[in-house]
Parts: structure tokens; sequence; C-alpha cells
């Protein structure tokens, strides 16, 4: 079938890379780009660190990209509402309906929020750059912080949070943090290096309930215990934006369920970004990949395939993050789970520079590096080729 008309759901990262890619790649078909925001697309790694801290503009964290060349037609500010595959019909949620020949779904995720959040003033997610931006608008009246969920994002936030000076205490279920994707030691050293800058922590425990009504007084935990707040940013991970997909025929399953090129259950509709849910080709098991690399990658594997068919080369890449808290670096390579072993070959524990390289049933699986840039590059790769935990 000749493509002449293609539609992109969904306007940051992945959506960029996404059209980016379709002219890059000789097409020269209709592209209607639908985004949600009011705003073109923007980085979202700079949000909880730059912005959040005052250090950046709205400007400055936008993606650089030729948007009069990629001629597109841009509808920002909507949302989908339906597909309906049988017809080639996008619906969106101003009753517009867009026909197309090929449609990538990159509509991202939207934070996860426990019961007690919903409509409680001065309770946040961290999502969008509006969402920054209102942050940090409560910021600059210098209140007593709470963080819920001691992910990387908590923690870039507490440490954003203590680089302006202000209190901060983070809250979490886990009794370490980051331990389901670092290992036990590697969370409890970047634990303590939080701890050693002012942030307290309250492991072990969850919340029960807001305080103070509309002037929030303090969280009331789930061991009767309470932490003083008047501002809780909440970071417990996100929900895929899949719910206008039902009854389409696209099956989803906590994402969109893809194969290694982007794929989906319906001809013709790909997936790419924080979106997909796939089967990865080199650990074997079912996975979201939620990180900034990886919606370049799925954008550009999906074009590929959306354009060349099944002769389309099958990616394999493995999943690569980074966080930036204080003045430490981290980068990680591959997948964990509890119970691998980790093994620490260049610097230790308690210094701020380190390699840690993970294996799982003889074969290395993962590999951390804290202030070694250049370090994970090679790992990445030998991750990739399956080389044995040495």
């Amino acid at each position: 079938m000749t493509l002449s008309n293609l539609i992109v759901v969904g306007a940051s990262l992945a959506g960029l890379r996404a059209v980016e890619a379709l002219r890059r790649r000789g097409y020269d078909g209709r592209i209607t780009w639908v985004g949600d925001e009011l705003r073109l697309p923007y980085d979202r790694p700079p949000l909880s660190k730059q912005v959040l801290r005052g250090e950046w503009s709205e400007e400055r964290v936008a993606l650089k990209a030729d948007y009069a060349a990629l001629d597109v037609d841009l509808r920002l500010g909507l949302r989908a509402a339906s597909l309906d595959p049988r017809e080639r019909t996008l619906k969106l949620n101003d009753g517009a309906a867009l026909s197309y020949d090929g449609l990538v779904v990159a509509t991202g995720a939207r934070p996860r929020l426990p019961p007690w959040a919903h409509g409680a003033p001065r309770i946040h997610a961290l999502r969008t750059l509006d969402d920054a931006l209102a942050i940090r608008r409560v910021l600059e009246g210098s209140p007593r912080v709470a963080i819920v969920g001691a992910g990387f994002i908590g923690l870039e936030v507490a440490a954003s949070v203590r680089a302006l000076g202000l209190d901060v205490t983070v809250v979490d279920v886990a009794e370490v943090p980051l331990a389901h994707a670092l290992g036990t030691a590697m969370g409890e050293k970047l634990t303590d290096y939080h701890r050693d800058r002012g942030v307290l922590f309250r492991t072990g425990v969850g919340v029960a309930r807001p305080v103070g009504g509309a002037a929030l007084e303090r969280l009331e935990l789930t061991d009767g215990t309470s932490v003083r707040a008047d501002l809780v940013v909440v970071g417990i991970g996100v929900t895929p934006e899949t719910s206008w997909l039902d009854g389409s025929g696209v099956a989803t399953n906590d994402g969109v369920l893809c194969d290694v090129h982007g794929a989906t259950s319906v001809p013709d509709v790909f997936a790419c970004g924080d979106v997909v849910r796939f089967d990865h080709p080199i650990f074997g098991e079912s996975m979201k990949v939620e990180h900034w690399t990886n919606a370049v990658e799925q954008a550009n594997a999906a074009i590929a395939r959306l354009l060349d068919g099944p002769a389309a080369p099958a990616p394999r890449s493995v999943p690569y993050f980074w966080s930036d808290q204080y003045d430490l670096k981290l980068q990680f390579a591959g997948r964990t789970k509890p119970g691998d072993d980790v093994r620490i070959v260049e610097g230790s524990v308690e210094g701020k520079d380190l390699v840690a390289i993970y294996g799982r049933a003889g074969v290395l699986c993962g590999a951390l590096t804290v202030n070694k840039p250049g370090a994970l590059v090679k790992y990445r790769r030998a991750i990739a080729d399956r080389v044995s935990f040495f």
C-alpha cells in the first residue's frame, strides 16, 4: 500500500523523533501530528533539576527542531478520543475525525496518583513543564517538602529541594530506595549520600492521608506517625495513556503491546516511547522502558518498520538511563532483578566514582557507573552480546 496520509499521536520526544524519522527517510506525504499539550515538544529530564531550581527558563527546555521543514498539520491542545482501524479513522476530543494510512502511537504516560492525592491542594505530580513550574512557584515560598516515592524522579527532586536550602523528607514503602533497580548496596549508598546532605527518609512505610485541608500541614503515615509538610510531590510511577484505544482491537496490558519493531496487534498501527510494552529480545521478558534514549530508539524502529515493512532490521537495544543528583552523575544500562549478583570493578562504595556490574545466571545483565561518563559504552555493548558475568 502506498502511504500518503500518516498520523502521529503524541507531541513529546518520541512523537517528534517519529516525525523527523519520516521526513529523514524521504516520506513526503501528509503528516498530522496530534498533541494534548499546548506546547511544542520539550525535554523532560531538566524538569526535576534545572527547571525546578529556577536555573532554566521554559524556552531552554524546548526540543530543537525545524518545524517548517517537517511540514506537518500540527494539532496541539487536542487528545485522541478513539481509534477505528476498520475505517482507518482517529477521532479527537473536539469531534474531528481524521483518516490515515498509517498511525504511530506516542501518547506516553501520566503520573500514577494514590487515592488520597486526587484533588488535594499542594499535592503535585511532576510530569509536564506546567507541573514543574507550578511546583517551582510553591518552592519560592520556602515550604517544608515531603516527597512520596524514592525512585529516580523523587530523589532528583529531593536533591533540587536541598540545593534550594529547603527541608525535605522522602517517604517510601520500600526499606531501601532504588534497591529494585540498583541492588541493596547501591541503593543504600545513594540514600546515605542524600542523608549526608540533609534529606530525611521514612522508609518501609506508606501514606495514610494528608492532614490540614487546603492549608496542608502534614502527611499521616500508615505506622501512625506523621511528616510535617506544606508541599507534597508524588513520584510513584506512571500509567500508560492507552484508554483511548479501548475497543479498537489494539492490544494493551499496562502499555500498548508491541513486537520489537513497535508493530501493534492492528495492521498499520505502530507505537513508540513510554506507552510501549514489548518482549525484550535480549532479556526475554515483557517490559516497558520509560527512558529518554529508548523513546528515540523506538521511534526510529517504528518508522523503519512502517516504511520498510517486515524487511526492517530488528533492533537489539539495551535499556539505558541517567540521573543527576547533587554532584553525582549516575548512568545505568541493562535490567536488574532482586537477587542479581553485584560486583564493583572500579572505585568503591565509599567513593564518589565507581563502576558496578550485575550478573544473572552467569551472564552480564547490567552496569552502573557513578561519575564515570565514558565507562558505560563498553558494558552496554557487552550486555547486548550476552557476555559472561566476570
